[in-house]
């Protein structure tokens, strides 16, 4: 029975969707179908592995093993997939998975290099780092180039790029702006849990600079909507100013719509990092992606 997997995959569905009636309609199959496929299943291996509840399923013990097993399955499943497709010649899909701000400002300038490159069709995929490293390992994104890398064993990753942040504003900034000048400021943030948040807050406690006294006007949930926060401040005697990453705002700096400034004793940056899956570190693909991002260091 174990050869055929349908009956896995409708057990997998059941417990991603939480529901019988949800995973019925994810399958296109009837209701009692599914249940059928469930107590076949708990027929072969003589145990429940699913019960159900007025606000959903709870899997049974035996129910949460047979889960791990049927992830496995899945995901050999998936990748011998993808390997017949490459038996017979079909076209795959390579899907490059990025955090929003490497993937909405820095990949369009060379997506299509990047396609050249390694000979094949390339799909951008856009998330948090957390949810990118997520897909990476349950190997639904090929390669990935993260802000904010979340470190497991499964995983290679490789430092790429620095990239620095600068202090920004609709007002002209001189080219080095002293730290105490910073409570003049009005202030547009990034929500506490940031990452980026996180590395200024450090940067300024490492030059006693205590950002929770400056004048904070708005705190917002991306560097998007900073940029556009700042564009939409009037202007006045005092500039409104946040930090961003330089490549958020490389066209409105060249069009002079925002002008930026270093902090003088300090230097904002993190590292961008590319991650890929252990197994595929001798993978051609991975390979020459790895070679062309690592010779594109300096954007």
């Amino acid at each position: 029975m174990l050869k055929d997997f349908t009956k896995m995959e409708t057990f997998l569905t059941v417990v991603r969707e939480k529901s019988f009636s949800k995973a019925s309609k994810k399958l296109g199959i009837s209701q009692p179908a599914v249940t059928q496929q469930i107590k076949l299943l708990e027929d072969y291996i003589e145990d429940r592995i699913v019960d159900r509840k007025k606000n959903g399923i709870r899997l049974t013990k035996t129910g949460e093993e047979l889960y791990k097993i049927a992830l496995k399955l899945d995901k050999c499943i998936n990748s011998s997939e993808k390997e017949m497709l490459k038996l017979i010649n079909k076209d795959i899909v390579f899907i490059l998975g990025a955090s929003f701000m490497v993937g909405n400002y820095i990949l369009p300038a060379f997506l299509n290099k990047i396609k050249s490159e390694i000979k094949n069709d390339i799909m951008l995929q856009i998330d948090d780092s957390k949810k990118i490293t997520e897909e990476l390992i349950d190997r639904k994104v090929d390669f990935a180039i993260l802000e904010h890398p979340v470190f497991v064993d499964d995983l290679i990753f490789r430092e790429w790029l620095e990239d620095e942040l600068f202090l920004v504003s609709k007002s002209p900034l001189p080219k080095y702006v002293k730290p105490e000048d910073l409570y003049g400021y009005h202030w547009i943030c990034r929500e506490e849990s940031s990452h980026t948040r996180k590395i200024i807050r450090e940067a300024f406690e490492s030059i006693d600079i205590d950002c929770e006294s400056f004048d904070l006007r708005s705190v917002v949930s991306s560097s998007t909507a900073v940029k556009q926060m700042i564009l939409k401040t009037p202007s006045d005697d005092t500039p409104t100013v946040s930090i961003i990453s330089r490549h958020i705002i490389k066209d409105e700096l060249e069009n002079g719509q925002l002008y930026c400034a270093r902090i003088r004793g300090i230097k904002l940056s993190r590292v961008l990092y590319i991650a890929y899956l252990k197994e595929r570190k001798h993978d051609a693909l991975i390979d020459t992606l790895i070679t062309f991002l690592m010779n594109k260091r300096r954007i």
